[in-house]
């Protein structure tokens, strides 16, 4: 049974599931790609590892997230970046500092750069115009560098289809965000647990509501 939320389940954004979601969503997004983007393209999962100082006698600790790549096949050229964004990512911290400082990086590069923030809290990041809207997907194709394409996303609405951007002249691939999560949610059982907690942060009393007779629905 798919997530019972048109767009976005906002019980997902609780610390409990979110970096499972995270980590099963990038890798699902993988398979939506490859097989349009095969022989030309290979899709890869990547890591960004952020490293933790402890008390002086305690280890680092080391937290990865995956992110993916598309590379030519053969010169193996970074051709796309898709960045799904985390609270690591967007709370004030130096993990935030060193996403913007990567973020930046590629904003300058000769990659194009996909990055789809489905995370009510913390600050956005930085945009010359900041979109309205719950959720955002950012595409930045180098070609139209500085301008960016937006999609801003509302709570009751339909994740969408976005492109991402390959090389001349190769069409854009597409990637449906709505069926990637539903494939994740089946796939991992959400239903089975997310259900008992609120969604974080909370919605507000006229969503909180319709957020609880839809999770209802959904366990009955």
């Amino acid at each position: 049974m798919p997530s019972p939320f048109p767009g976005m389940n906002p019980y997902l954004e609780q610390e409990d599931a979110w970096r499972d979601f995270h980590e099963a969503f990038l890798p699902a997004a993988r398979e939506s790609l490859s097989p349009q983007v095969s022989p030309a393209y290979v899709v890869k999962l990547e890591q960004n590892l952020y490293i933790h100082e402890r008390a002086a006698n305690e280890r680092h600790l080391l937290e990865s997230e995956s992110y993916l790549e598309i590379r030519d096949s053969k010169s193996r050229r970074l051709v796309t970046v898709i960045e799904l964004l985390s609270p690591t990512n967007k709370r004030p911290s130096d993990d935030r500092q060193r996403y913007l400082a990567k973020r930046a990086g590629l904003l300058r590069s000769e990659a194009h750069f996909v990055e789809i923030d489905l995370l009510r809290g913390w600050p956005r990041m930085p945009f010359d115009e900041p979109p309205s809207g719950d959720y955002c997907v950012l595409v930045s194709r180098v070609e139209d560098r500085p301008r960016a394409e937006f999609w801003p996303i509302g709570l009751r609405e339909r994740l969408p289809v976005i492109p991402v951007p390959l090389q001349d002249p190769h069409p854009d691939a597409e990637l449906d965000l709505q069926t990637v999560l539903h494939r994740v949610y089946d796939a991992a059982y959400y239903r089975d647990y997310i259900y008992d907690g609120s969604p974080w942060p909370p919605l507000p009393a006229e969503d909180a509501d319709w957020a609880r007779r839809l999770a209802a629905a959904s366990a009955a």
